[in-house]
C-alpha cells in the first residue's frame, strides 16, 4: 500500500509531485531520501531547493537566477566547498574533477552538453535515474530534464566528479565500504 502524501519525506514528496519518481517508490522503507542521502545527497537536496529558480544570463545567485554554469558553480561551493570555474567549459578542465563514463553516472556529477555548436557549453548535476537538474536558457528555469530524451542524449559530451584526490571519504558507500 502506497503511504499517503502526509507520511512522505519533503524530499519524496517534491519529486512525486514533479512526476520524477514512480507512486509506487514512496512506499515504505528505505525512503527516496535515504537512498538520496547514501549518493552525493547534499548536493541533489540542496540543488533540488534551487528548483523554479529563473535563469538569467551571467546570474549566480538564487536571488537574481542563474545561468547553468553560475547553478552548478553555487550548488559546487554551497555543498563540496569546493568552488568551480565560472564557464561551463572551465569546468569540465577543472581540477579536482575527474571524467566519468556515461554509465558509470552517480548523483552529483556535473553532466555537459553541446548546445551551443561547442563541446561542453551546457551543465547540469545529474540527480539519478538519467536525469540531471540544470539551469537551461532565458525564459526558463531551474528545472529537471531526463538525459535520455533526444535533445539531451545527441548533444552530451561529457561528465565530471569530485573527490579525485587520494583520500576517497567524500565518495565512500558506508553499506560497502567503497
Amino acid at each position: 500500500m502506497a503511504a499517503p502524501d502526509d507520511q512522505l519525506d519533503a524530499v519524496s514528496r517534491l519529486l512525486l509531485e514533479r512526476g520524477l519518481i514512480p507512486t509506487d517508490a514512496a512506499q515504505g522503507p528505505p525512503t527516496l531520501a535515504q537512498k538520496v542521502r547514501d549518493g552525493a545527497s547534499d548536493m541533489v537536496i540542496t540543488a533540488m531547493n534551487f528548483l523554479g529558480v529563473p535563469y538569467r544570463l551571467g546570474g549566480s545567485g538564487d536571488s537574481g537566477g542563474f545561468d547553468c554554469s553560475g547553478f552548478t558553480r553555487h550548488i559546487f561551493e554551497m555543498s563540496l566547498g569546493l568552488v568551480l570555474p565560472r564557464r561551463a567549459d572551465d569546468q569540465a578542465k577543472a581540477e579536482g574533477l575527474v571524467e566519468v563514463r556515461r554509465d558509470e553516472l552517480r548523483p552529483g556529477d556535473l553532466v555537459f552538453f553541446n548546445t551551443l555548436r561547442r563541446t561542453f557549453s551546457h551543465v547540469g548535476i545529474y540527480i539519478g535515474d538519467g536525469k540531471f537538474i540544470h539551469s537551461p536558457h532565458s525564459g526558463a528555469s531551474v528545472r529537471v530534464d531526463d538525459m535520455r530524451f533526444a535533445y539531451w542524449n545527441q548533444r552530451f559530451t561529457g561528465a565530471r566528479r569530485a573527490g579525485a584526490s587520494p583520500d576517497p571519504a567524500p565518495v565512500s558507500n558506508p553499506t560497502t565500504g567503497r
